[in-house]
């Protein structure tokens, strides 16, 4: 079993902002595999399905960002996942909008939400998939910038970055997380 989880703050109040690619890949998921996260329990949305012959389980934390590896400890103790069936999706400053990375491992930067995971689970041996926001021009309007509303034709270029986490996560199903980062990540 895998848990995939995105990283976001509770709709709708945030929905559309650079803060939850996480969730828009799990919005994403959700629809094309017609997985409904709509349960609520271990403060989240989740909902399970099966993906690339994966059973799995779609996860919208709902304890806000900088509280999200709260809710997914729960997931994993609850349902004895292994953590390397533990993927995570999050928004990424580093990453160039529409552009995605997979790493196998590797520790949360300065990303809040991360920091959060990475403590909760003690350790950073867990996929991630970074879907690229960029940066402000200003570092001073950075939380502006990851939870402030984007134009549509902002939100079309970040888009590329959520099909593209989706196809992430499918590839990582199907074909291993070593192949997966070989094919997405030579694709920017």
């Amino acid at each position: 079993m895998y848990l995939i989880v995105g990283l976001g703050n509770p709709e709708p109040e945030y929905s559309g902002t650079r803060h939850n690619m996480g969730f828009d890949v799990i919005n994403k998921l959700s629809e094309k595999h017609n997985i409904k996260v709509e349960k609520s329990g271990f403060q989240s949305l989740y909902g399970s399905g099966t993906i690339e012959n994966e059973k799995v389980i779609l996860c919208k934390p709902q304890t806000f960002m900088n509280l999200s590896g709260e809710a997914i400890i729960q997931f994993i103790n609850y349902y004895k996942i292994d953590i390397q069936n533990v993927i995570i999706i999050y928004d990424d400053i580093d990453i160039e909008p529409g552009i995605v990375k997979i790493r196998k491992k590797g520790g949360a930067g300065t990303h809040n939400g991360m920091k959060s995971v990475v403590q909760n689970l003690g350790t950073t041996e867990f996929p991630h998939v970074r879907v690229g926001t960029g940066k402000p021009l200003f570092k001073s309007d950075l939380i502006n910038y990851v939870i402030g509303k984007v134009s549509k034709e902002e939100y079309l270029k970040l888009s590329k970055g959520i099909n593209t986490g989706l196809e992430a996560v499918e590839k990582i199903l199907k074909d291993g997380i070593d192949n997966s980062m070989n094919y997405i990540n030579a694709k920017s």
